[in-house]
């Protein structure tokens, strides 16, 4: 996914370019850090008390000039309101939030609303197309029937999370004036393989493949759907 987002920003963005990127929902930081070393200024959204831990001590770890492109903000990604004014940044992304949200509308508007004209909007949702995969690589046969059709499914914590469909995810970007740029398939390959090893590599690079290639995109468990504002 990370190689799909450089991909979007070269595409989008002057190289060499410093950016403004927010992470809505940026749990331990792993994107926030991975930019503000590539060098653009970040801004990370997070209310867990255990991924604020968790990101504030790794951006501690880090030397002060990477530090100092970071911000960590306590707060919940449907106040971007409250925190930013509108246009306030160039890249914003929101990974894994909005299947865990009562109001994913209300939040993507808010997303729309701090991008800048120009901005490019990542979003990572749990794929509704392709929730019977799971289950019946489990060789869970009768959770794999019941996912067809299902629009939600049990996370790893037991409870209940929202999945979404590419077609109404494209009409939401529409409609907060980001439109579909590309999207891309996340674990269409990995959930299978309970560890990797020293085949990493190679496992990554059928995943980028099968990311960005028909039909196995359109079963992956996670899709990475990009907006742009123009």
């Amino acid at each position: 996914m990370a190689r799909q987002l450089d991909e979007q920003i070269a595409a989008r963005f002057p190289v060499g370019r410093r950016l403004r990127v927010l992470d809505v929902g940026m749990g331990h930081g792993v994107q926030a850090l991975r930019l503000a070393r590539a060098g653009h200024e970040v801004t990370g959204v997070e209310r867990e008390a255990e991924g604020l831990a968790a990101a504030r001590a790794a951006a501690a770890a880090e030397p002060e000039g990477i530090r100092s492109r970071m911000r960590i903000v306590e707060g919940d990604g449907r106040d971007t309101g409250v925190h930013f004014l509108p246009g306030s940044f160039d890249v914003v992304l929101c990974h894994g939030v909005l299947m865990y949200v009562d109001e994913p509308d209300a939040l993507l508007a808010g997303l729309g609303r701090v991008l800048a004209p120009g901005g490019l909007l990542s979003l990572v949702v749990r794929n509704a197309d392709a929730l019977a995969m799971a289950p019946a690589l489990r060789g869970d046969w009768g959770g794999a029937l019941a996912a067809f059709g299902a629009d939600t499914y049990e996370d790893p914590s037991g409870g209940r999370a929202r999945a979404h469909r590419l077609d109404a995810v494209s009409g939401a970007l529409a409609g907060i004036a980001a439109p579909l740029r590309a999207w891309y398939g996340v674990r269409v390959f990995s959930d299978a393989v309970p560890a990797a090893g020293p085949e990493l590599d190679g496992l990554l690079a059928a995943e980028e493949r099968a990311g960005r290639t028909d039909p196995y995109r359109t079963v992956a468990a996670l899709l990475h759907v990009c907006g742009t504002r123009d």
